[in-house]
């Protein structure tokens, strides 16, 4: 953690300061009021990138709470921005990077606080010349001076703004695991994420019961490397022990569990899906569809492993959705690999597919590999994986054309002209209905035809 050198005096006691425990205050990203009669300092916290950074917001948010804030979710006119960024790409640098000028400018007298991997990455002077205040890393006590700063600045020197109407949310994300002992060749995040750390079943447990109490009805158990959760701790445990713990100890009505590699789907752990408070919905990283690049990338599964993985899912959880991450044009690969990534794709059968050009990072294998893709190569591929991944999604949700799947109904969304009751399925199919459709309930809804990106919600069979 760096901070601007008047505030180092002040928060000098706290540097050695760290705190774990899970803070039982409700999330931002779940609700935003003012219900005090004094107006509060409000905080803008926009995040970039992952599920584990909005996990990571989320922590922020509960503590700034704590600490007097009034906490909004998105750019806005505040006294303090905590601004959690990403650093994954070289896009995601500049988006970055954009993000904290556009803070400074709305609000120039506002304190910056920047977090997330881009100060990791790029360094913290990198984030001060940008015009951050504060700049911090990924860990929890990184979270508590963070806060402890913002709060000292902005007591002192900035006025309470009032706080604008904000977007309802229903589901909580849940950091069950840090960090990430894998060496992938295209990959960063070990660094700006340090290595393998699992957070114990009974505090993952306590942040998801401060969830449901705070009126969560869903919650994602995220980490940057899901699958080692447990075998870091004294006790060695695997994520189907996560998993039952969550179930047995937690009475959230739905939980889903992302992200995992095809080694982490183990008999014991599709067991657990019997539970239907588990979400038909599992992301697997395929990156690649041709070994020789799975190779190069230092991966540990082949395509064969990932294709005997999604076939096992599919025999125990048979309408589940599998989504997944591809890299197009990673340095090497041939028309034939890639060929072998658009084949593989379509065995699978993908519900959904991120898809990203290769974006060479320094201090990363693959970015001293000979045999860089051309950049013309790079957006054809891309174009065709991005094609593709659009046909895949189509037909999944036409699979489910006039079935009835339980939906939970979160902030209404913009579609075209108008404004969408929306909300997602159990197995995350994003569904549309121009009827109003209360915030936060779950409703058995019949699903009609493609519609949008997502599919058009007929009138509900009733709360499930």
């Amino acid at each position: 953690m760096r901070f601007r050198p008047e505030l180092h005096k002040i928060l000098h006691p706290l540097l050695q300061y760290s705190d774990t425990r899970p803070i039982r205050v409700l999330a931002a990203r779940r609700r935003t009021f003012d219900a005090s009669p004094m107006p509060r300092p409000l905080a803008a916290i926009v995040t970039l990138g992952c599920k584990l950074n909005l996990a990571d917001s989320e922590t922020i948010a509960r503590r700034l709470q704590a600490a007097g804030f009034a906490v909004v979710d998105r750019l806005c006119e505040a006294d303090a921005f905590v601004l959690n960024t990403c650093s994954v790409t070289h896009v995601a640098d500049a988006k970055s990077r954009r993000l904290v000028r556009a803070a400074r400018r709305l609000s120039p007298d506002a304190t910056v606080a920047v977090t997330g991997c881009y100060p990791r990455s790029a360094g913290n002077d990198a984030a001060f010349a940008l015009g951050a205040d504060v700049v911090g890393g990924t860990g929890d006590s990184d979270k508590a001076i963070l806060v402890a700063a913002l709060a000292e600045r902005v007591s002192t020197a900035a006025p309470a703004r009032p706080v604008p109407a904000a977007a309802f949310h229903t589901r909580s994300f849940i950091k069950a695991q840090e960090g990430c002992n894998d060496v992938c060749a295209f990959c960063i995040v070990p660094r700006t994420r340090g290595r393998e750390q699992s957070r114990p079943v009974a505090v993952v447990v306590a942040d998801v019961e401060a969830a449901v109490v705070a009126g969560a009805r869903e919650v994602v158990i995220t980490g940057t490397q899901l699958g080692a959760w447990g075998r870091d701790l004294r006790t060695e445990l695997r994520p189907h022990h996560l998993i039952a713990g969550l179930l047995a100890s937690t009475d959230v009505p739905r939980i889903r569990f992302s992200s995992l590699q095809p080694q982490d789907i183990t008999p014991e752990l599709l067991a657990l899906w019997q539970d239907p408070r588990l979400m038909p919905h599992f992301h697997l990283a395929l990156q690649s569809g041709s070994d020789a690049i799975l190779s190069a990338m230092h991966r540990r599964y082949t395509a064969r492993d990932f294709i005997e993985a999604a076939a096992r899912i599919r025999a125990a959880v048979p309408d589940a959705a599998i989504t997944t991450d591809v890299i197009a044009a990673f340095p090497g690969e041939t028309d034939a690999d890639f060929e072998a990534t658009l084949a593989l794709c379509r065995e699978a059968g993908f519900a959904r597919v991120h898809c990203f050009p290769y974006s060479r990072r320094s201090r990363t294998a693959a970015a001293t590999m000979a045999s860089q893709v051309a950049e013309p190569v790079k957006k054809d591929r891309l174009a065709r994986l991005m094609t593709l991944a659009d046909d895949l999604s189509v037909a999944f949700r036409r699979r489910f054309e006039g079935s009835v799947r339980p939906v939970l109904w979160e902030a209404p969304r913009r579609l075209g002209d108008t404004i969408s009751s929306f909300g997602h399925t159990d197995n995350y199919i994003p569904v549309y209905s121009p009827e109003p459709r209360p915030a936060n309930r779950l409703t058995a809804t019949q699903l009609g035809p493609v519609y949008h990106d997502g599919v058009r919600g007929f009138a509900p069979e009733g709360d499930v």
